[in-house]
């Protein structure tokens, strides 16, 4: 069985504590993860506390070039990290390999960033005093990362806090910490000085230590609204600042003048890519009801299309969930709620439905062993009105809605206005009017989001997405 470290102060270590990794592809242990303490989260945050004020002195250039380093080390070992986090978290390698070969863009751009960090001469009215403005970095970072995409999430929080001349402590999930235990072995090779960056996972009381410690000067958070809601009461004691990036039920809004077949592909990679783990999955879907049936049809058929199997074989579409626990969340509520009907695989009037028959598809494999697979499903009616209620953040449960009215707020029949997530239409003034509504900071499930833009050969796809910065 593997055997995985933290990374504390420039050294690899044990911890008094371990626990089993289950492979999500076949229900088996296959490493052995170490699990923090709250002393050893404490020792981590000393020890990031203590290299602060050298690595904070550090030229910019120098910092950057160290990024630059590391960014090349992660491409250079991106097999073998994609590898690892498909075997740890059950996501597709097609994903995870796509995703890995971003990671080292990222830290090259933070790197270029470093030394562009720059202030100002402010005028003011006395004649005998002038005003200069100088960024200077925060202190101490935890940054807190969930399983599904960590090593992207860690490069977005990683890298400028880095450039800025922060040092970090850096959490991984206990749910399949493997990739980030391994790029440890990254910082250590590309010469960050001790202590600037420190690595290590844990169960609550090492996340509770983490984010009430009196030295953590930043929290930087991706997850769940109700972790959030922990970590802002647990970081109001020392006035930490805090940047959150967290989930919600993001609607995909489709308009009749869209290419549906295009809108059909878009909806299923929203919403089923990371087998529907996703803080930005397009969760519920609205469409507009000339083309309400129509459209569910085809994205029935998309869907039944999908392949499930094995996460490390290239073929496969969706995977098993990471985790048991989530898998059992999932099962369990449709029959909870007692209301719609379980049927086949995305049926217009279906739920979520555990699937056993479909797991040979890609290649032969042991159905019996594809133990946290979940069937694609669409959820409807008064079904999912229940199932958003129960503020369900990570499974795959699109929702066909009728469209009301846009302008302002985008009403559906579901009752109240909505936030959207994605939209897609081929008329331009009505992308940018969504725009218009998404930079109004509407809310989603609880997060604040902003409009963006888009234009493909097909028609005009309309997002939003929160920001994150430390």
């Amino acid at each position: 069985m593997d055997r995985f470290q933290h990374y504390i102060d420039g050294r690899f270590e044990d911890a008094a504590e371990v626990f089993d990794s289950i492979d999500p592809a076949n229900g088996i242990p296959w490493a052995r993860m170490p699990a923090a303490s709250a002393a050893d989260m404490c020792r981590a945050v000393e020890a990031a506390d203590r290299a602060f004020a050298d690595w904070a002195a550090t030229t910019a250039t120098a910092r950057g070039k160290l990024l630059y380093r590391l960014a090349d080390l992660v491409q250079e070992a991106a097999p073998r990290l994609a590898e690892l986090e498909t075997r740890d978290t059950g996501k597709i390698i097609r994903e995870t390999s796509a995703q890995i070969a971003y990671v080292a863009e990222y830290y090259r751009y933070y790197a270029g960033l470093a030394d562009k960090i720059e202030g100002a001469h402010l005028p003011i009215d006395k004649p005998d005093m002038e005003v200069w403005l100088r960024r200077e970095p925060v202190g101490v970072v935890a940054a807190i990362v969930p399983w599904n995409s960590q090593l992207f999430l860690s490069a977005v929080k990683l890298g400028p806090a880095l450039a800025a001349g922060c040092t970090v402590v850096l959490k991984a999930s206990e749910d399949g910490p493997a990739p980030l235990l391994d790029f440890a072995r990254l910082v250590d090779r590309a010469g960050f000085p001790a202590g600037v960056i420190n690595i290590l996972t844990g169960g609550p009381a090492a996340g509770k230590a983490l984010t009430t410690h009196p030295k953590v000067a930043h929290i930087a958070f991706t997850g769940g609204p109700e972790t959030a809601r922990h970590i802002v009461r647990a970081s109001a004691e020392n006035l930490s600042k805090t940047s959150l990036e967290l989930g919600g039920k993001s609607p995909f809004i489709v308009f009749e003048d869209a290419d549906l077949d295009s809108a059909a592909n878009a909806q299923v990679a929203g919403i089923f890519a990371a087998t529907g783990q996703s803080c930005v999955a397009g969760s519920r879907l609205l469409v507009q009801r000339s083309v309400k049936e129509d459209f569910l049809t085809r994205l029935k058929a998309r869907a039944e299309a999908v392949a499930i199997g094995a996460p490390d074989a290239m073929e496969t579409e969706v995977g098993p969930l990471c985790t048991a626990r989530q898998r059992d969340r999932i099962a369990v509520t449709p029959r909870g709620l007692g209301t719609g009907k379980v049927g086949g695989a995305l049926a217009a009037e279906g739920g979520i439905v555990l699937s056993t028959e479909r797991m040979n598809r890609v290649r032969e494999i042991d159905a019996a062993d594809m133990v946290v697979v979940v069937e694609p499903g669409v959820i409807t009616g008064e079904l999912q009105r229940a199932v958003e209620a129960e503020s369900l953040f990570y499974p795959p449960d699109p929702a066909s809605l009728d469209i009301c009215s846009i302008g302002g707020n985008v009403a559906c029949n579901a009752g109240g206005p909505r936030a959207f997530k994605y939209g897609v239409t081929r008329d331009y003034v009505r992308g940018l009017e969504l725009v218009r509504i998404g930079g109004e900071r509407l809310r989603a499930g609880g997060r604040t989001q902003k409009g963006v833009v888009g234009l493909d050969l097909a028609s005009l796809v309309v997002g939003s997405e929160g920001t994150l910065g430390v």
